[in-house]
């Protein structure tokens, strides 16, 4: 404890820090302010003490959502710069303050150890909570076997799934199980979930849809094309019968396995079964056909999808009209990024200029002059990088 007290913020650093948030203000900032604030500055921020000051600035809590994506940007950014004592620093610091010292905070501080690639740190922020008045759960034995698959060590899952039970008296939940069964898929290991499921009949804990829907997209990646009908029989056993998620999984699969025709085929027997698709069908298929370079099937879907009142999500857009750039198809991806704009989503720099370059060639200069002045006008910090494309456009 004496270490942990030296790991806390006096209330001048930490005044000290929120100057950093607002230098330019005496006005104090709320909470969802330095959030965002934070957010901002982290998105172009690289020198690993600056991160983790600027974290320091935003006294964040894992309770908010915003916050917990801060955590995530700041711990993948220390993990790239190998600022690995950093993280440790910031997050020991944290778990110093008597406010987070609660099981939610810990599992989501054994997590972030996991994403940095720290899993001796994870299994020490596990083994040491109860030092801090903090009682282990399922919660927290989830995130450890979380914090594993995030590092890519499957081995250690299956020892902590295997062990730690037992070990620290703690009775596995549906969460653990479906923890498993995720690491075990992700490994290429999905025959092993057939005995997780049988442990989990014994136990008397009822697989749900996220069990059966990991599974699939499992046997699908290893090609096991059997074992996905074994899976749907399975269900039946348990009277779950597939709905638009599991077929969701089942056309995703297939279109990354360049099967797109297959998956086509499955959204068919959908919309002969009654089933009504949803805007995730559609995306699905639409990238996958783009991908196999059919994209006279990718618009067709965009234009069913759009017609059967679905609405396109961004990534979406940005995927129709990177490939119909890389086809030559300009006039459609103009006019399917103009759909996209109007609704506040701009493809990517290279996909844009692709675009701007791509109409000049089709002497449609008006046009991409057009598209250039909307991107200097949104985006003034990347004013300088289109003056150079609206240089090189004919005059």
């Amino acid at each position: 404890m004496a270490f942990l007290s030296k790991l806390r913020l006096t209330s001048a650093q930490r005044r000290n820090f929120s100057s950093i948030l607002n230098p330019d203000s005496k006005t104090p900032l709320t909470s969802k302010q330095k959030s965002r604030a934070a957010l901002s500055l982290l998105k172009t921020e690289k020198n690993p003490e600056r991160i983790l000051d600027i974290c320091r600035a935003a006294s964040l809590t894992p309770e908010y959502h915003l916050d917990r994506i801060i955590f995530s940007e700041a711990i993948s950014k220390l993990a790239d710069s190998n600022h690995f004592e950093g993280i440790r620093s910031f997050l020991e610091e944290l778990k110093a303050r008597r406010d987070l010292q609660n099981e939610r905070f810990m599992a989501h501080v054994i997590v972030l150890y996991g994403q940095a690639g720290m899993l001796d740190n994870a299994h020490q922020t596990f083994d040491k909570m109860r030092e801090l008045g903090v009682d282990r759960t399922a919660k927290s034995l989830n995130a450890l076997l979380f914090s594993c698959i995030v590092a890519k060590k499957y081995d250690e899952v299956k020892r902590i799934y295997v062990e730690f039970p037992k070990k620290y008296g703690i009775e596995p939940n549906l969460d653990t199980y479906n923890t498993v069964i995720k690491a075990f898929c992700e490994s290429g290991s999905s025959s092993s979930v057939y005995s997780v499921l049988a442990e989990m009949e014994r136990k008397r804990c009822k697989p749900n849809a996220t069990s059966f829907g990991t599974l699939i997209a499992g046997f699908y990646k290893e090609e096991k094309y059997e074992d996905v009908g074994k899976v749907l029989d399975l269900m039946k056993k348990y009277d779950m019968h597939p709905g638009i998620s599991t077929y969701n999984i089942r056309i995703q699969s297939l279109c990354k396995l360049k099967k797109s025709v297959e998956a086509r085929a499955l959204l068919d027997g959908m919309l002969s079964r009654g089933m009504k698709p949803n805007s995730v069908t559609y995306c699905h298929l639409i990238h996958g056909f783009c991908k196999e370079g059919n994209l006279d099937e990718a618009k067709n879907l965009f234009k069913k999808m759009v017609n059967s009142g679905c609405q396109p999500d961004s990534d979406c857009y940005f995927t129709l009209v990177y490939f119909l750039c890389q086809s030559g198809d300009f006039e459609t991806a103009l006019q399917i990024c103009k759909e996209s704009m109007e609704k506040g989503w701009v493809p990517n720099f290279s996909t844009m200029k692709s675009l701007v370059n791509g109409l000049a060639s089709l002497s449609k200069v008006d046009e991409a002059r057009e598209l250039v002045g909307q991107m200097k006008e949104k985006f003034s910090k990347f004013a300088d990088s289109w003056n150079e494309v609206e240089e090189s456009l004919p005059k």
